[in-house]
This record gives C-alpha cells, sequence and structure tokens, in this order.
C-alpha cells in the first residue's frame, strides 16, 4: 500500500500543480448567458434537449485539448499564431469579431446580474457598479495564484445546480435515456437553432483563446502536456455534469408544466411552484455566480486575445505600469457592458439567445486555425493530431456550417 502510495503521490502532485486552466475555461463556458440559454432549452424542448450533450462534451474535450496542446508545446497563444502567420490584416479582423461576440456575452451576463439583483431585493445599480469595481480591483492587484484560486472557488457554487434539479423531482430514467436516445425529439427550425445556441455556448470561440492565454501565464512546460491533457478532459465532463442537471432542473418543472420563460430572473423564480423555494434560491444563486465568472472571464479573454494579436505586454502577473493596455480593455469592456444593461430596455433573453448563437457561427473559423496549428510539425514536433481529432473537428464543423444555414434560410423564407 505505502508503495502504491509512493508512487502515485507524485504524478497526483504534478496534475495538481497543472490543474486551473483547462477546468476553469470549461466551466465558464456555463457563463450566465449558458444558463441562460440551458433553461430556456430545457423549458422548451425538455428532455429531449439533451441528447445532444454527449457530442457537445466530446467536441469540447478534444477542441480544448488541442488548444491545451498548442499552448504547452509552443509556448504562444492562438492570438499569437495568427499574427506570425497570416499577418496584421487577419489579426485585426478576427480581433474585431471575438471583440464584438465578448462584448454581446459580457452584456448578457451583466444582464443576469441585474435580473439577479432584482431577485435578491439588492439595488442593480448599486450591484453592478460593485461588481465593477472588486473585479477591476483583483484583476489588477491579485497575482495569478490568487486569481487561479478565486476561480476555482467560484466553481463550487454550480453545485446549487444538482440541488435544485434534485428538489424538482425529475424523471431521472428519461433525462438519463434522453442523453442516448432521441425519444422525444421533433425536429424543426425552433430545435435546431437551440441546439446551435446550447453547442455555441458550450464550445466558444473566446474558450479556445482564454485557455492558451491562462496556461501561457502559468508558464506550464512541456513535460506536463499529459497532466494538462487529462485536465482537459475532466473538465469538459464536469461542465456538461452540471449543464445536464440545468436542463434536468427547467425540463421537470417548465416544461412539463407549460411555463415559457421571457427574463433573465424567471428561470430562477418559474420553478418555485414545482421545485420550492430552496430550489428556486440555489438557481438563483448560481446564475449569479456564473454572470460574475462569465463577465471577469470572458472580459479578461478580450485582454488577452488584444495583447496577443498586438503584440503588447498582457499578463495578470504584469504590474500596472506594464499592462496598461491590458488592464484598459480589460475596464472597457466592464464599463461599456454595464452603460448598456442599465438601459431599462435591454433584456437578458433577448440579447443571450443570438450571442451564442454566432459564438457557435465563429467556431468554424478558430477549427480551421487549430486544425492549421496542431497539423503543423514545426510547431508541434510529436504532438501533431491523431487523425481522429482532424476527422472529429471537420465533420463538426461542416455540421455547424449547414445547421446554421438552415436556420438563417428558414428565418428569411418565415418573413
Amino acid at each position: 500500500m505505502r508503495f502504491l502510495w509512493s508512487k502515485y503521490k507524485l504524478r497526483i502532485l504534478l496534475f495538481l500543480g497543472v490543474f486551473g486552466p483547462a477546468t476553469i475555461t470549461a466551466i465558464s463556458d456555463n457563463d450566465a448567458a449558458g444558463v441562460a440559454t440551458y433553461s430556456l432549452a430545457g423549458a422548451q424542448f425538455g428532455y429531449s434537449i439533451l441528447i445532444i450533450l454527449i457530442p457537445i462534451t466530446l467536441l469540447l474535450a478534444v477542441t480544448q485539448e488541442m488548444g491545451v496542446r498548442i499552448a504547452v508545446v509552443t509556448g504562444k497563444g492562438l492570438g499569437d499564431l495568427i499574427r506570425e502567420r497570416y499577418g496584421a490584416v487577419i489579426s485585426i479582423l478576427i480581433f474585431s469579431i471575438l471583440l464584438i461576440a465578448n462584448l454581446g456575452t459580457v452584456i448578457a451576463n451583466f444582464s443576469a446580474l441585474k435580473a439577479t439583483a432584482t431577485m435578491f431585493h439588492i439595488p442593480p445599480l448599486f450591484l453592478i457598479l460593485g461588481v465593477v469595481f472588486f473585479s477591476f480591483l483583483f484583476i489588477t492587484k491579485g497575482s495569478y495564484k490568487t486569481n487561479q484560486r478565486l476561480f476555482l472557488f467560484g466553481i463550487i457554487f454550480y453545485f446549487a445546480y444538482l440541488f435544485s434539479a434534485f428538489n424538482s423531482q425529475p424523471d431521472w430514467g428519461k433525462a438519463t435515456l434522453n442523453l442516448f436516445v432521441p425519444l422525444d425529439v421533433k425536429l424543426s427550425k425552433e430545435f435546431i437553432f437551440a441546439a446551435i445556441a446550447v453547442l455555441g455556448t458550450t464550445i466558444t470561440p473566446w474558450g479556445q483563446f482564454f485557455v492558451q492565454s491562462f496556461i501561457i501565464d502559468k508558464h506550464l512546460q512541456p513535460d506536463k502536456l499529459k497532466f494538462s491533457q487529462l485536465e482537459t478532459y475532466f473538465g469538459a465532463f464536469l461542465t456538461d455534469f452540471f449543464t445536464f442537471f440545468m436542463i434536468v432542473a427547467t425540463a421537470a418543472t417548465l416544461y412539463t408544466h407549460g411555463v415559457a420563460l421571457t427574463s433573465g430572473e424567471q428561470a430562477a423564480l418559474a420553478i418555485k411552484p414545482f421545485a420550492g423555494e430552496l430550489a428556486s434560491l440555489l438557481f438563483g444563486l448560481g446564475l449569479f455566480n456564473a454572470a460574475i465568472m462569465g463577465i471577469v472571464i470572458i472580459s479578461l479573454t478580450t485582454a488577452y486575445a488584444f495583447s496577443e494579436f498586438f503584440g503588447i505586454t498582457g499578463s495578470i502577473d504584469a504590474p500596472f505600469e506594464r499592462g496598461k493596455m491590458f488592464y484598459g480593455l480589460f475596464l472597457f469592456q466592464l464599463l461599456a457592458a454595464s452603460a448598456i444593461v442599465l438601459l431599462p430596455s435591454v433584456s437578458l433573453f433577448a440579447v443571450v439567445f443570438y450571442t451564442q448563437s454566432l459564438n457557435a457561427l465563429l467556431l468554424p473559423m478558430i477549427f480551421f486555425f487549430l486544425l492549421k496549428f496542431t497539423n503543423n510539425k514545426d510547431l508541434m514536433g510529436i504532438h501533431t493530431n491523431p487523425k481522429f481529432y482532424n476527422y472529429f473537428a471537420i465533420a463538426a464543423s461542416v455540421i455547424i456550417i449547414f445547421a446554421s444555414s438552415f436556420v438563417v434560410v428558414s428565418t428569411l423564407l418565415s418573413h
């Protein structure tokens, strides 16, 4: 027994040493925009939407692993490599699209924060300004280690969705079976649009930029690659583990009783009559935590990407004087998004669903760069892609393009 412990002790310690970037990135895909998307999908389609969860988990694991491998092996982020190999024009184009998509997602997260403030009887202006202030303070004054610990601590609050789901008293057999068998699926433009939205909030373009930049900031070396890959698979599983319970909670309550969702706070409040006050409170708490995680990490992603695309200092370990542009762009997103959200006409669901769909439309472009870099022997050496990765990512890109085109054409024809 002592021999076995000695044998695995070092491996466990090494794993814990690299742990953080991949799990934080994957979990952050379940930001408030994601929670709202899953809630809407669960309320509208019930357990049937769960059929897409396993393929999405596999795709998340494969694509995140490619990004992790690029960062660990090359020591460079996605923005660095695009700038070096495709030039300034492509860099500006990609960054501009990423900036718009990310700002839309940050707005959606601030909208969720505003909604939960109302739910918990907190003045929205007070809460939003408090989040802006403390987010900027933690990022500018905290070190990499401090911020990573805070992000990991935030993951604990996602367990609130497990309690909400159990209190909803779902049909566990039916929910589990729908993961593998399309029992109740009725293909329609709306179902495909919802599937694209779920895909777009689980596998995000910003996620690829963040995971690579965060790994660079952590200074992980190639000898730790296997442990980083293991963490990537764990993070993908944990992310959609929580997603499963989010969908189940709303499917067992709102879908079963025909309750439609129209606003941000309604997802938490609407399950109250069916699952109880505690379930409603925990669902709202989870949404609150997810909103803060999304606001900070997605804003940080844009700042990281800007630094890489334009070759300036970008690290949360860098002092403010050396990273003024990095920290300035981070603050700009917080201020711009919060100002827009404080306008009375902004609705969480109006922003979130289309933002996540835009992310899904951008994914094939990101997959293109991932595949180009991970198949380049000059860059990756012996760590180039297995053929399975290439086939899987290409097939996923084709499906996304066709599904997205179907939704656009169907929408145009309907009008």
